[in-house]
């Protein structure tokens, strides 16, 4: 009987080893310049945040997929004879990473991001807002230890922010995270 007690509990061990190798989560945050594309309008890019939780799992010895939850906030500025005027998109979003080592600390980042408006502060009236925004996004990731990371990443908006406006959302995002 304790034989089998103490193989059980070695298996355990075991399988809770190779369970911590194959997933990692951790949080990150950091901040965004973000701008909007594709409008008539010109518009500047604003300085925000986001911030959340990630995951890593490890498919292959180079090769990892990195789910995210994150709430960003994104929009512009603009001015016109009345005044400058500031849109602010509060979104969640859940960008799923493919993520290829080109070293045991540089990464290269690729994958589809989906965005779902949960706040809006503006200083004009954006009618018809739409709620949902689908995004590409790439970049270059860095560990910094086994468990402190940096990154750098584009998200190009595919989808229009409103059924008025002609326009995309545009951001470029640094972040720094740890992996528990």
């Amino acid at each position: 009987m304790k034989k089998l007690i103490l193989v059980a509990a070695l298996f355990i061990a075991t399988s809770a080893t190779m369970q911590a190798q194959l997933l990692q989560i951790g949080a990150k945050a950091g901040v965004n310049f973000a701008n909007l594309s594709g409008t008539d309008i010109q518009t500047d890019a604003i300085t925000s945040y986001h911030a959340g939780l990630v995951a890593e799992i490890k498919l292959l010895d180079r090769f990892s997929i990195q789910p995210e939850l994150l709430y960003s906030t994104q929009g512009a500025t603009y001015k016109n004879a009345l005044g400058e005027f500031k849109d602010e998109l509060g979104y969640l979003s859940i960008p799923v990473m493919a993520k290829i080592y080109l070293s045991d600390a540089f990464s290269l980042e690729v994958g589809p991001q989906a965005s779902f408006l949960l706040s809006q502060k503006n200083d004009f009236d954006v009618k018809d807002a739409k709620t949902f925004d689908f995004a590409l996004a790439a970049g270059l990731g860095f560990k910094i230890t086994k468990n402190i990371f940096v990154q750098g990443r584009y998200g190009l908006g595919l989808t229009e922010i409103s059924k008025e406006a002609k326009a995309k959302n545009s951001v470029f995002q640094l972040s720094a995270g740890f992996m528990f």
